[in-house]
């Protein structure tokens, strides 16, 4: 019975000690984890003022009134968006500013920009 304690003592000494140990190495200290999230959080809202700023343009806005698509429901729907779908949104936001921005008197749309659109729909239609 005196080695049945002695062996317990010894392994929860040892794990106790272990644990103490891992507590001090982290691989990511925790100032590095929050550098990180805020750089994600600020990547995201510039990605949705990418695309409010898309939405506002008079050109774009005839665009959609073409297809009969509501801007203020889709500008509304922004921040529900996935962070893929928002990326990709932001990305087409910023083709579109491009192409503006170049001269451009019409906007030509692309495959990827109309499945956008759709999903932005589709993301109105079910909130």
């Amino acid at each position: 019975m005196r080695t049945f304690c002695t062996v317990i003592g010894a392994s929860l000494a040892l794990v106790v000690t272990t644990s103490a140990f891992a507590q001090e190495r982290h691989v990511v200290t925790t100032d590095k984890l929050a550098q990180t999230v805020s750089e994600h959080v600020r990547k995201q809202d510039a990605d949705r003022a990418t695309i409010r700023g898309t939405l506002a343009r008079p050109e774009v806005k005839k665009v959609a009134e073409g297809m009969g698509i509501d801007i203020g429901r889709v500008s509304a729907s922004i921040d529900a968006l996935s962070p893929e779908s928002l990326e990709r949104a932001a990305a087409t936001a910023r083709d579109i500013n491009q192409a503006l921005v170049g001269g451009a008197s019409t906007i030509v749309i692309s495959t990827t920009t109309i499945i956008i659109i759709l999903l932005i729909v589709i993301l109105v239609a079910v909130l």
